[in-house]
């Protein structure tokens, strides 16, 4: 069931890639609305990706990103789950350490861009959702709108020096795929 932290969703790294939506979904998790979970492989695949888009970016920051996102949420990080690699079929073989992390955590949900390299019947054995973060964020917001709002609130406090229009963060977060930003922020 949603809305528990006992509701245990992988984030896969391209949801880890754009701040933005990483920062939602830790504030999310941060207010005990589900358990975040990643591997060691997810976390340097988000840094190498970004990195690798981003040359001008500091990879000893990014690292410490990823050693604070482990600090902050201890149980996060998936471990003992390779065995289950080879055994997976998935469309996209590269996404099977995905999946086999969240058949190791026994995850409820994937929260991915990528829902086509996790087509349903691959994962209904498994009793793991998949979800966009747009479709994520929407339902924990029919569930507890207050909750979701507090997160963005809590993301825009983030933004000290210089402080950041609630309306730019809804701008940002709709164009890193929040498509419905407006509606839940505003």
């Amino acid at each position: 069931m949603i809305y528990s932290p006992r509701f245990t969703a992988i984030l896969d790294a391209c949801v880890l890639y754009p701040a933005p939506i990483r920062d939602i979904l830790l504030n999310l998790a941060d207010l005990e609305v589900y358990s975040p979970k990643w591997s060691e492989i997810i976390q340097e695949e988000w840094i190498r990706n970004l990195l690798k888009n981003r040359p001008d970016l500091d990879k000893v920051k990014l690292r410490r990103t990823a050693q604070a996102m482990n600090a902050a949420f201890p149980d996060a990080e998936v471990h003992s789950f390779e065995e289950l690699i080879d055994l997976i079929e998935l469309p996209d073989s590269d996404d099977r350490h995905v999946l086999a992390a969240g058949i190791k955590c026994k995850a409820d949900a994937i929260i991915t861009f990528n829902t086509k390299d996790f087509p349903r019947e691959n994962l209904d054995q498994y009793n793991i959702e998949v979800y966009t973060p747009d479709k994520f964020v929407n339902l924990l917001h029919t569930l507890t709108p207050s909750i979701v709002k507090q997160a963005f609130e809590n993301q825009l406090k983030s933004f000290k020096n210089p402080h950041m229009p609630k309306e730019r963060l809804v701008e940002i977060l709709e164009k890193h795929g929040l498509k419905n930003a407006s509606e839940l922020f505003m």
